[in-house]
C-alpha cells in the first residue's frame, strides 16, 4: 500500500473521466423530436362572440316582414273597406254640425236678496244664481257666472238686497232679468 493517491485513483476510474474536456462544443439541447416546420394553410378569420349580431339581424328581418305585412293589410282595408266599413257597422254616417255661433257675453246687474252674501263676493269669483220662487222649487238660472263688479252698498235701501254685476251670455242675462222680477235671487260660490 505504498502507492500514492493519484495512482490508486487512476486504476479505479476510467481514463475518460479523468481526461480533459474535448475542445469541440457539444450541443446545448438534445436533438428535437418535433416535426419540421410547414407553411400554414389559408383559412377565413375566426369571428368570436358574434352570435348576438346574428340574433339582432334575424329579429330585424322579422320586424321588417311584419311591418310590410301590416302595411299591405292596412292599404287593402283602406281601399276596400272605406265605405263598406261604415255600412257594416249599421250606424248612420255622423252628421256634420255647423260650428256654434260665437257666444256674446254681457255684463248683467243682478239684485241678490241677501246683502251679506254679496259682501263676501270679489271680482273674478264664479257663482251660481238660484231663483227661489214661492210657488215652486228653487232653480238655477245661471251656472258658473263670473263676478265682474261688486258695487258699494246703497244708502237708504233697507232689506232690498245688494247689487252685483255678473258676466253671462246674452240669453242667460234675459233669464236673470225675468227671474229677478218674479222670484228672490240668491248666489252660491262655485
Amino acid at each position: 500500500m505504498s502507492k500514492t493517491m493519484p495512482e490508486a485513483m487512476s486504476k479505479t476510474m476510467p481514463k475518460s473521466a479523468c481526461a480533459p474536456a474535448p475542445s469541440a462544443p457539444s450541443p446545448a439541447f438534445p436533438p428535437s423530436t418535433c416535426p419540421p416546420a410547414r407553411p400554414v394553410p389559408p383559412f377565413p378569420p375566426l369571428r368570436v362572440g358574434r352570435g348576438a349580431d346574428r340574433l339582432r339581424r334575424a329579429v330585424r328581418r322579422r320586424r321588417r316582414a311584419a311591418s310590410a305585412g301590416l302595411a299591405v293589410v292596412a292599404a287593402a282595408l283602406a281601399v276596400v273597406g272605406g265605405t263598406e266599413a261604415q255600412a257594416s257597422r249599421g250606424a248612420p254616417p255622423p252628421e256634420v254640425k255647423p260650428p256654434p255661433a260665437a257666444v256674446r257675453w254681457v255684463s248683467a246687474p243682478v239684485r241678490i236678496a241677501d246683502a251679506a252674501t254679496v259682501r263676501l263676493l270679489r271680482p273674478g269669483d264664479r257663482v251660481d244664481v238660484v231663483a227661489a220662487e214661492r210657488t215652486g222649487p228653487p232653480r238655477v238660472v245661471a251656472a258658473g257666472a263670473r263676478v265682474v263688479e261688486v258695487p258699494a252698498p246703497e244708502k237708504g235701501v233697507g232689506d232690498g238686497g245688494a247689487l252685483v254685476v255678473l258676466s253671462v251670455p246674452r240669453d242667460t242675462a234675459r233669464a236673470l232679468v225675468g227671474a229677478g222680477t218674479v222670484a228672490r235671487l240668491a248666489v252660491t260660490l262655485c
